[in-house]
């Protein structure tokens, strides 16, 4: 089975680049197999393999004819069709493709710009104007007149906080007058993030869009990024009704937490039995790693933030939430980008930035492919689309014969038909998209389903396209498949099959055997005269309870006793020589001195199936599968063209 793996599930991410011409090494019945993949894979595998049997070309054609004999049975008893095995095989093509469904040049640029902003905490406030993102031409007008009406002001040196509170229609205005405190990469929506950090400190944007509405965004500060913390708090809610006497007694009951801190006691049993917080209290205070305006409270953030070393505590201090005590438990700088890149490039698919990928892989192929467009049949179909579009009521037209036919073909031999496009446009009404007129929505929507259709002919032929993916899917469809008929063939037979495991192993039973086995009671101390005590009482027959109360005295352990039943071999054992029954001598290993009571010596003797029916289940499936690899040459008929392999073995020992 160790053949069958590493032969199998060693999957690399980069080949070989062995350019040799393609010829059959060998025939399964009908089924060719050729060089080039019997040479990637020998050298794909070669450092990996350890056993130099493997490495001879004759052996490694051998174990790789075996191999796809397994595969050919595997397709013979249809194990491809099972459903549980495609969507797997779907699964994981799926996964390895996300690597070739972008610009990788444009997914690189934007890893680094987030990253040289991750560095970054920008502190902004902003005026944001409210108007939904496939809103109406009209009420885009009406919001940005709105939006440029408040930059004029502004420009004509108007307070940018009394201009948010008066014009802007964030609902947080009124609490934080626009500031929405620092923050760094993927905290706000990209628009908004790039309106940031590409505005001078202390000066204010022109007005831009995001999917909220039209923003002006003033930047106060920028600094180094803190990194993140994860600190445990004491919290004393404030009063909800603003009564003195009630504060004063929140205040005076933070600092009475706080002065039996400083008495020794523990901060998490504080935190448990006095912490109004009551989704942390219960775990000490703890709360969830923060970075910079992740919080609700900016107070609270300066003051984690300001404590340096693991364990220190705050002094008492006040939010707008209440009062608080907090205990740094760690701190976590910005990591380099190489640490970094993996979570970066997630980040970046999920989100705006996954748009500018997507569109820069779409302008590629509307480039690398050929495709026509039907425009008659676009045109009818315009005519069929009618502004309940809008209003999400549009119906798709039934029983229309002019609006059905071939609506694109893409490289010649894809093509595509208009039902797809019309079902399409039926599905984009909730995306609530306002453009008109209707002949400007239909362009604008045919255009977004080609795209779709590009990339989605693009990923049908990544196959085609890169050699490296098609060897990867390939080697993985086949371990999928072999791993499912492994199970079915031998594994599962190995635990089943009780006639055939047990004839194995009567007549294998010569490889299961005991050792000499030893009844021991093995003392051990750190102290030689507490073990030189131990033997003079086994020495007098006493038993282990007796010397344990003897040695081990006043809650102090000096003797600890391990007993069983050990082969010689193990443990301690295999420190003394011919060990006898009885009280052996004393040794020392490590720091560690022993002592032995051999109460019986078992000899060598053969185990029961019982005592190894583990190895022996492991040993039958080996067995199985060795003899499997020819009855399956006696199922299918093998034929090797010898001249091709010389051939393949001049050009591996080149």
């Amino acid at each position: 089975m160790k053949y069958l793996f590493k032969l199998l599930l060693l999957i690399a991410f980069v080949q070989n680049g062995f350019s040799q011409e393609k010829q059959a090494l060998f025939t399964i019945d009908s089924t060719s197999y050729y060089s080039d993949e019997f040479i990637r894979v020998f050298n794909k595998n070669l450092d990996l393999v350890k056993d130099d049997s493997q490495k001879d070309l004759d052996k490694y054609l051998e174990l790789f004819v075996g191999y796809k004999l397994k595969v050919q049975k595997a397709y013979r008893l249809g194990l491809h069709f099972n459903t549980k095995y495609q969507n797997e095989l779907m699964s994981y093509r799926g996964q390895l493709a996300k690597n070739y469904m972008n610009d990788s040049k444009v997914t690189n640029e934007l890893v680094e710009q987030a990253y040289e902003r991750i560095n970054k905490e920008v502190k902004a406030s902003h005026i944001l104007i409210l108007v939904d993102e496939n809103a109406s031409p009209e009420d885009t007008l009406k919001a940005f007149n709105k939006i440029k009406n408040v930059y004029q002001l502004l420009k004509e040196g108007k307070n940018f906080e009394d201009i948010a509170q008066q014009y802007s229609e964030d609902p947080s205005v009124k609490d934080n007058k626009g500031n929405l405190g620092y923050f760094s990469a993927f905290r706000m929506v990209y628009q908004f993030e790039n309106a940031a950090f590409n505005t001078t400190i202390g000066q204010f944007s022109s007005p831009f869009r995001t999917k909220f509405g039209y923003h002006i965004v003033k930047v106060a500060d920028s600094r180094k990024n803190r990194g993140e913390v994860t600190v445990a708090h004491i919290m004393i809610l404030k009063p909800s009704v603003p009564d003195a006497a009630l504060h004063e007694k929140a205040k005076q009951t933070i600092e009475d937490i706080y002065k039996k801190i400083q008495q020794g006691e523990n901060f998490e049993s504080l935190a448990n039995q006095f912490s109004e917080d009551k989704s942390t209290s219960g775990k000490g205070g703890v709360l969830q790693r923060f970075g910079s305006g992740q919080l609700a409270s900016e107070k609270f953030e300066e003051v984690a933030f300001s404590l340096n070393d693991k364990n220190e505590i705050s002094k008492p201090f006040e939010s707008q939430f209440g009062w608080h005590i907090v205990k740094l438990i760690d701190k976590y700088p910005v990591q380099s980008i190489q640490e970094m890149r993996t979570e970066l490039e997630s980040k970046v698919r999920k989100d705006e930035r996954s748009l500018i990928i997507a569109n820069s892989l779409a302008t590629k192929l509307r480039k690398k492919y050929l495709f026509t467009k039907n425009k008659k049949l676009v045109q009818e179909i315009k005519k069929a689309v009618n502004d309940d579009f809008y209003a999400q009521t549009w119906e798709m037209p039934s029983n229309k014969k002019e609006l059905s036919g071939e609506i694109a073909v893409i490289n010649k031999e894809k093509k595509l038909y208009s039902p797809s496009f019309v079902n399409y446009i039926f599905s984009q009404q909730k995306s609530n998209i306002k453009i008109k007129p209707i002949s400007a929505l239909v362009d604008y929507l045919f255009n977004k389903w080609m795209d779709d259709q590009l990339i989605k002919y693009y990923d049908e032929n990544l196959e085609n396209e890169f050699v490296d993916f098609k060897n990867i899917v390939e080697e993985y469809r086949d371990g999928l498949l072999l791993f499912d008929l492994m199970e079915k063939e031998i594994w599962e037979r190995a635990k089943t099959d009780t006639v055939g495991l047990n004839s194995y192993f009567k007549n294998n039973s010569k490889n299961y055997m005991w050792t000499n086995r030893y009844d021991i009671d093995a003392y051990s101390s750190t102290d030689q005269k507490v073990i030189e005590k131990t033997k003079s009482y086994l020495k007098k027959n006493k038993s282990i309870d007796y010397i344990k109360s003897k040695i081990n005295k006043n809650g102090v352990v000096d003797v600890m006793v391990k007993s069983g039943l050990f082969e010689e071999n193990q443990d301690v054992l295999s420190e003394f020589k011919s060990p006898q029954q009885g009280v052996t001598e004393i040794i020392k290993k490590g720091n560690y001195y022993f002592v032995l009571k051999i109460k019986e010596v078992k000899p060598a003797q053969e185990k029961t199936l019982d005592e190894c029916r583990g190895k022996v289940i492991s040993d039958y499936q080996q067995f199985l599968e060795n003899n499997w690899v020819d009855e399956l040459k006696k199922e299918f008929k093998v034929d090797v063209n010898q001249d091709v392999f010389e051939k393949v073995k001049t050009q591996i020992l080149k």
